[in-house]
């Protein structure tokens, strides 16, 4: 099924602007992560790169904008957001339908080659815990050595005062940029409701069993900016990158032990965001 591509602009124009509220300067951490990706990926010919939840696919067209030498795929569930997403960005990005976390979720990607970088933004926050960690660990089986991970999405810092202290400030903020008069995710989607043209992909979507969101204890409430400050190390972070297992600093008896408590990563040394790091037992 497909869209004209009049009404996927008209759409995926509105996604963008309900997005706002959820993601306060959106485009900025778009354009931050296409830095990383870009940067992670000098010198490969070719960079194989997924993009996790894609919606309609905004970070992949940018990164294919970006790296037109790349290969990009948009994963997601839903039906009708690749659809608007395949009609307005074009077929430079291979779209794929899958739902991220289920067994077998990285079989549907039908990867020939490792990744160099696998990005979301807002998107896994639906996960709980343990099924974000057992999706970060799918995908460091099939990221290349010096391949990266960017997860942009807001989690929640340990911390219950510097959680009060982030709502705070993301209020304010809000506030100034005048993103709170953009419609909701829930009125985005009653309105697509009503479109003739959407009406067999809203029931394909009803025919797909939709996973349900399982992780909002790990997320700030909208609307925010995303944080700054130290996430505890080994918990899902914003930003990591798989290296070699080669060089560096000997871990201490007590990192090891942390280390073995946290993660699930054998073999492997990440860093992580805010100066944190993640280490990974054997």
């Amino acid at each position: 099924m497909s869209v004209s591509m009049a009404t996927a602009a008209h759409w995926v124009r509105r996604w963008e602007d309900q997005q706002q509220r959820y993601a306060i300067d959106r485009d900025e951490r778009l354009t931050v992560i296409a830095d990383v990706v870009e940067h992670a990926t000098a010198g490969h010919a070719q960079p194989l790169v997924v993009d996790l939840g894609c919606g309609p696919g905004a970070l992949a067209a940018r990164l294919t904008d970006r790296l037109p030498h790349a290969e990009v795929l948009a994963v997601d569930a839903d039906p009708l957001l690749l659809a608007l997403g395949r009609s307005h960005y074009g077929t430079a990005t291979r779209y794929v339908e899958a739902v991220i976390g289920r067994p077998g979720w990285l079989d549907a990607l039908a990867l020939a080659r490792p990744l160099d970088a696998a990005v979301s933004t807002t998107a896994l926050h639906y996960l709980d815990e343990r099924a974000l960690r057992r999706v970060y660990r799918d995908l460091a089986a099939v990221l290349r050595p010096g391949g990266v991970l960017v997860n942009g999405d807001h989690l929640r810092p340990d911390a219950h005062k510097i959680s009060e202290l982030a709502r705070a400030v993301g209020r304010r903020r809000a506030r100034r940029q005048r993103v709170l008069h953009h419609e909701d995710w829930e009125s985005w989607w009653a309105a697509a409701g009503t479109d003739p043209e959407l009406a067999d992909l809203l029931a394909e979507r009803r025919s797909r069993p939709l996973p349900a969101s399982e992780g909002e204890h790990l997320t700030l409430p909208p609307p925010h900016p995303a944080p700054r400050g130290r996430l505890r190390p080994g918990r899902p972070g914003l930003a990591v990158r798989r290296q070699p297992r080669t060089g560096g600093g000997a871990l201490s008896s007590r990192e090891v032990r942390y280390a073995r408590r946290r993660s699930r990563w054998p073999g492997k040394m990440w860093s992580g965001p805010c100066g944190s790091r993640c280490w990974l037992s054997s």
